[in-house]
């Protein structure tokens, strides 16, 4: 006979959180919000952690390397979409840990004996006027010098004359050595009156560029999530179909943590995968999931999943619930995750972190779903709409919106994520195509919705998300109450404060 679970499962919408003491202490600027992405055993430490709880979406409309720069700068995770060829995740993994946090691999460089007019065309194509002189012209070749856009006037000097009589050549260039500090290269910078830096290595080769506004970008980010040589965490979605040919080129790239990508996780793919990817590479992170319950937790926690990822259904652009009639109310299904994870936990002395995926509609949200248990959420909708996002931005309406597509839907047709076995296709819709409204840079964004979650905090008496789970005190609310908490009543006014 069918089980029937005894209350209706409910989403964050329907609860709010009852403010507790606040300590003279417990003020924003002390809150911290670093919290485990991987497994970790009892009075160790994990072996990633995040300075913030958010993490993108493994979706072709969110998570590519420039949004995961962005993301990485804020302290937070983004999974860069697998339902692409492995050479092109791979790829873009590549450039996330390229761009070394103040270190730029050089994107502008040509040979001693290429012309000015080179030198032209290349800044109209990248924008950079500060160009590298290699030897064969390459990121990363033997550093011959650096020629500036002031070192010559278009219009006065001939276009066809050579880069090496007009650049500033490498026995006059200031230089740093590989492994130098980015404090120790902006004293540098600062010391000689420099614009740039070039980082060599012992045979004069170029590694990098450090930038005199590169090292401001770096002090706007004090909580950028960075490795031990200093670039930037990146993650990567994988499926359950071709990993053991995405894995190893996703690793030899230089990805951090995985995941597995799939709408429903508590299945014998996962299992395989896990067993598989960590049999054979035993230092490998890898998250797995989807589940809504304490059976679907317990068997991804014993597979080996480093972290587990909940929520079916629960997406703004996903139409799983409606085509297959499967999922649970996100907040519902949080809480009795996080409730198996405790067990878990007790039972093994392993604490197996867990991510909330879905339903987040209000800021509000992240801090209800930390609340409830989560060490994380994954958010989709809620990073499309900004510059980083890989999709267009357009006008529609007279408003500025950006595209924003399920992996599920017939523009994505990401059939690994949906795979029960069988046919490689993809058999019905499970997301759809859509439009999000355009919100501006991710820095501003994340940075007021980061200040939103500690404020609540601060109500809750709690300045870390431990501690938050462990006083936070939750109401469900009618539908009367959750009408009384917006404005009502009144005509408002149509402005907006900015921190």
């Amino acid at each position: 006979m069918a089980y029937y679970f005894e209350e209706p499962s409910h989403t964050f919408g329907e609860y709010l959180l009852v403010p507790g003491y606040t300590s003279a202490d417990c003020i924003p600027q002390n809150v911290s919000l670093k919290t485990p992405v991987v497994k970790f055993k009892k009075g160790e430490e994990p072996s990633l952690t995040m300075n913030i709880p958010l993490v993108s979406a493994v979706m072709q409309s969110v998570s590519d390397d420039k949004l995961a720069i962005a993301l990485a700068k804020e302290g937070g995770i983004s999974f860069i979409y697998g339902s692409q060829t492995i050479q092109d995740q791979a790829a873009m993994v590549a450039r996330v840990k390229g761009h070394k946090a103040g270190f730029v691999t050089s994107d502008s460089n040509v040979r001693p004996d290429a012309t000015l007019q080179d030198v032209v065309s290349l800044k109209e194509k990248t924008g950079h006027s500060t160009v590298a002189v290699t030897e064969d012209g390459t990121p990363n070749g033997k550093l011959k010098g650096i020629i500036t856009s002031r070192d010559f006037r278009i219009g006065f000097a001939d276009m066809n004359a050579k880069v090496s009589e007009y650049m500033t050549p490498f026995n006059e260039l200031i230089t740093g050595k590989d492994g130098i500090t980015l404090s120790e290269a902006n004293e540098l910078i600062w010391k000689h009156k420099l614009n740039s830096l070039p980082i060599i290595d012992g045979n004069s080769n170029l590694k990098y560029m450090v930038f005199r506004k590169d090292y401001a970008s770096h002090e706007e980010h004090p909580l950028e999530l960075l490795d031990k040589q200093h670039r930037y965490i990146v993650g990567a979605g994988i499926n359950t179909r071709d990993y053991m040919e995405r894995v190893p080129a996703l690793l030899e790239a230089g990805v951090d943590i995985m995941t597995l990508d799939s709408s429903e996780g508590f299945t014998e793919w996962q299992r395989r995968a896990l067993h598989d990817i960590h049999a054979k590479w035993p230092n490998a992170k890898v998250g797995a999931g989807n589940v809504v319950d304490r059976d679907g937790f317990m068997f991804l926690a014993e597979a080996g999943a480093d972290f587990v990822k909940i929520g079916i259904g629960g997406g703004s652009i996903c139409i799983t619930r409606e085509q297959k009639g499967i999922g649970r109310g996100q907040a519902t299904a949080t809480i009795e995750v996080a409730k198996a994870r405790d067990e878990y936990f007790a039972k093994t002395g392993v604490y197996v972190p867990i991510c909330s995926d879905g339903g987040i509609v209000h800021d509000y949200h992240m801090t209800l779903a930390l609340a409830m248990g989560a060490d994380f959420v994954m958010l989709g909708r809620y990073f499309a709409r900004f510059d980083e996002s890989p999709t267009n931005k357009l006008i529609v309406n007279g408003n500025y919106v950006k595209e924003y597509w399920g992996e599920g839907s017939n523009r994505a047709r990401n059939w690994q994520r949906y795979d029960m076995g069988g046919a490689s296709k993809l058999s019905f819709e499970e997301g759809v195509d859509s439009y999000v409204p355009y919100a501006g840079s991710l820095h501003d964004n994340v940075t007021m919705s980061m200040s939103k979650i500690r404020h609540t905090m601060c109500n809750c008496g709690a300045v870390t998300i431990p501690e938050l789970q462990q006083k936070a005190k939750l109401t469900l609310v009618s539908q009367a109450s959750i009408n009384e908490g917006s404005a009502h009543d009144v005509i408002v006014k149509n402005t907006t404060l900015h921190s």
